[in-house]
């Protein structure tokens, strides 16, 4: 009986302090993505010059849980509503997304997405159509495509076939974009 009361009362106190936790984090939702890439306000010590522009890519590889959007397209409006917030205007902000690797089916149809994921529904097909829609580039690498089988007919709408993730953030690069490590 005394270790289901101290485990009820972790389990409480747990509850109290996620709770608290999660109001202090105080994240809201963005002016350009309203769906996810929520952010939060920062007194930053580092100021953001008035002309600031931003050619920043990401690189994904890592497949979003089923059901769930790829961490990594989240960050990437992340970074968009962010500099927005902080008085960044829209048109500085270029944002590419390498997808390679595992990542590689978040980018495309239902069909094709749910022969590979038991028969699931792709959670990122709106966040990609959103991302495009603000002028994010999303290219797939070819050779990731050929290795798990999917060809341009598969991709979602706006998303690009690369000859490679490597030649995608080369070709980036000489554009003046940086790689983005989160």
């Amino acid at each position: 009986m005394k270790s289901h009361h101290f485990i009820s009362s972790m389990v409480a106190f747990a509850v109290l302090i996620t709770a608290a936790w999660a109001e202090d984090r105080s994240f809201h939702q963005g002016s350009v993505f309203k769906n996810f890439g929520n952010i939060a306000n920062i007194d930053s010590d580092m100021q953001i010059p008035e002309q600031a522009k931003f050619h920043v890519t990401f690189d994904v590889s890592k497949q979003s849980d089923i059901g769930k959007i790829n961490r990594s397209f989240n960050s990437a409006a992340r970074f968009v509503n962010m500099h927005v917030e902080a008085g960044v205007p829209q048109e500085n902000i270029k944002v590419a997304i390498v997808v390679h690797g595992t990542a590689s089916i978040d980018v495309t149809q239902n069909k094709r997405y749910g022969e590979k994921r038991a028969d699931a529904l792709n959670a990122n097909m709106s966040a990609i159509k959103e991302l495009t829609a603000n002028g994010v580039e999303i290219y797939l690498c070819g050779q990731s495509a050929v290795y798990h089988g999917i060809q341009k007919i598969d991709l979602l709408p706006n998303v690009k076939m690369a000859l490679s993730a490597m030649t995608a953030h080369s070709l980036l690069q000489q554009q003046g974009y940086t790689l983005n490590p989160f």
